[in-house]
C-alpha cells in the first residue's frame, strides 16, 4: 500500500522558518516524482513545488519561488520542503503528493493522485 506522512508543521512567526518532511513507503520512491501541495479552509488544494525523481529537476509556484527550496534524499524515502521568510499567507495545512511517473507536470508530479493526510503550518506573531 503507497503511503506518505508528512511531518514537522507548527507554529513560527513571520519572517521565520520551518522544514517539512514527507516519508514515503510501500512504493520506491526513487522512481516518482514527488510534490508539496497546501489548501486552506475554502479554497482549492494549490501546488506549491514539485522534484523529479533524480532531484535533478525542481519547480516553484510563483507565491513561493525564492523562499521555499525542495529536496529529497532517495536513500532515506524522504522529501523535505524547507520553508524561509514565512508570511502569514503560508498559513495551511500542507500535504505531499505522488503521480504515476518521474517528471513534473508544472508544480505538480505527473497525474498526481495519492497524497498524505497532511500537517498544518501556523504562521502568526
Amino acid at each position: 500500500q503507497w503511503q506518505l506522512v508528512e511531518s514537522g508543521g507548527g507554529l513560527v512567526q513571520p519572517g521565520g522558518s520551518l522544514r517539512l518532511s514527507c516519508t514515503a513507503s510501500g512504493f520506491p520512491l526513487d522512481r516518482y516524482a514527488i510534490g508539496w501541495l497546501r489548501q486552506v479552509p475554502g479554497k482549492a488544494r494549490e501546488g506549491i513545488s514539485c522534484i523529479s525523481s533524480s532531484g535533478r529537476s525542481t519547480n516553484y509556484a510563483d507565491s513561493v519561488k525564492g523562499r521555499f527550496t525542495i529536496s529529497r534524499d532517495n536513500a532515506k524515502n524522504t522529501v523535505y520542503l524547507q520553508m524561509d521568510s514565512l508570511k502569514p499567507e503560508d498559513t495551511a495545512v500542507y500535504y505531499c503528493g505522488v503521480g504515476d511517473d518521474n517528471f513534473c507536470s508544472g508544480s505538480v508530479p505527473h497525474g498526481l493522485d495519492i497524497w498524505g493526510q497532511g500537517t498544518q503550518v501556523t504562521v502568526s506573531s
